[in-house]
């Protein structure tokens, strides 16, 4: 730290301890800023006693994160709550992904009244999940209605939603093609570091008989009907699961998280880098976390048949030519569980997206049921890494779960994964 940061650090904290509920909001984030998380959430917490609402959402947000000591949803979900009823939108946004885990909220309709609170609020993270939303349905009146909300995220400053914007004009998706307002858009987002994304369009994935304008965030719980393949073992398919929009958002927020891809050692459980597993893969942390890519992940676990609150976070992966991830089975080492979650037991379930596609290569085999699964953007495959019967009423690993991401020869290959375990491994 400067001596000047040092100096404005003291002023604030004077004037905060004078009495300044806002000197005491402004201490807390300097203190966020210097990563002195202990005494920032002290002074969140005087500010937001006071009736600071941003102090309000700012602690509850370090409360649902554990950011100091343990994770606590429900002290998070009252402070929220009070933020909102002061008629902060950032808190919409937060007590909407609390109900999408369905633990310390129902999912009911106040998902959907809150979602458009923020919308009405400008909240640039509001925008973007209901343009993702709205851009699953194929009426036009909500095809013209996620373009004009990407417009608005972006405006703000949203990078996604620049990036979803500029290929739904570039490829005329809700809208005639405009290759010149693309390529400008395009521009600026690489002069901000920001990559291109795969060439790929997709029709709108939702029912044609969905009253237009309607949120309704819940119909991630209707997921497209799964097609099986294999039942020893268990492996299914289901097309068209994500939108255009929804591949690309995960795609977009992956890039700059990227790292080698690691696996787990069968005795330790510690994460190592070997042959076995040549991609680069980024983890979706839950601080991280938009609101957006939390209602995509719970669309992937409804398709699973299985809760959000089960799912470890979400991993994206890209695959360059000839990189692969040889046979392996997704199920955990004793060892490993009992460093990570212990409480959730095992990885039940597992369910691959792919986000682009593929020019040759990197077809998901099975090779127990002599299957292969091509990948297609927005086709789910899921599969089940458990066995359970009269003699294992707790579930067994099934090792004809056997799978492979086979090598990728020509263009790239993104795929978003969710391990879900057999019990509740997330803290809301």
């Amino acid at each position: 730290m400067s001596a000047a940061q040092s100096m404005d650090l003291a002023a604030l904290r004077a004037a905060a301890e004078r009495g300044s509920v806002e000197h005491a909001f402004a201490l807390a984030q300097a203190l966020v800023a210097q990563e002195c998380m202990d005494e920032a959430l002290q002074w969140h917490l005087r500010a937001a006693q006071a009736g600071h609402p941003g102090a309000q959402v700012e602690y509850a947000r370090m409360r649902l994160y554990g950011i100091v000591g343990a994770p606590a949803p429900q002290e998070a979900l009252a402070w929220f709550e009070r933020a909102e009823r002061a008629g902060h939108p950032v808190a919409a946004e937060y007590l909407v992904k609390l109900a999408v885990g369905g633990v310390a909220l129902p999912r009911d309709m106040r998902m959907n009244e809150r979602l458009l609170r923020g919308v009405q609020g400008e909240h640039a993270p509001s925008l973007l999940a209901a343009a993702v939303h709205f851009g699953r349905k194929p009426h036009g009146d909500d095809q013209s209605l996620c373009l004009q909300l990407l417009e608005r995220g972006a405006a703000r400053g949203d990078i996604a939603a620049a990036v979803l914007l500029a290929e739904r004009l570039a490829h005329g998706e809700g809208c005639e093609a405009q290759a010149d307002a693309a390529r400008e858009l395009w521009m600026q987002l690489e002069a901000a570091g920001v990559e291109r994304m795969p060439d790929f369009t997709l029709p709108p994935p939702g029912p044609t008989d969905a009253p237009p304008r309607q949120l309704a965030l819940e119909e991630a719980l209707s997921p497209p009907e799964a097609r099986v393949l294999s039942t020893q073992p268990r492996v299914s398919v289901i097309d068209r699961l994500l939108s255009a929009d929804e591949c690309r958002l995960l795609i977009v927020h992956a890039r700059p998280h990227l790292h080698a891809s690691r696996t787990l050692d069968p005795t330790s459980g510690q994460a190592l880098n070997v042959d076995l597993r040549t991609s680069h893969d980024a983890q979706f942390d839950p601080v991280l976390e938009s609101l957006a890519v939390r209602l995509v992940q719970w669309r992937m676990a409804a398709a699973a048949g299985l809760e959000l609150v089960e799912a470890e976070p979400l991993i994206v992966l890209r695959y360059a030519p000839g990189q692969e991830y040889k046979p392996h089975r997704d199920y955990l080492p004793p060892a490993s569980i009992a460093r990570d979650g212990p409480q959730a037991g095992n990885r039940r379930r597992t369910i691959c997206v792919y986000l682009n596609p593929v020019a040759a290569g990197g077809a998901t085999a099975f090779p127990v049921a002599g299957l292969q699964v091509e990948p297609q953007p927005g086709r789910a495959v899921v599969f089940d890494n458990m066995l359970y019967d009269d003699a294992s009423p707790q579930g067994r690993p099934d090792p004809d779960s056997l799978h492979a991401g086979l090598p990728v020869e020509a263009g790239e290959k993104w795929l978003a994964t969710l391990w879900i375990r057999q019990g509740r491994y997330r803290a809301f």
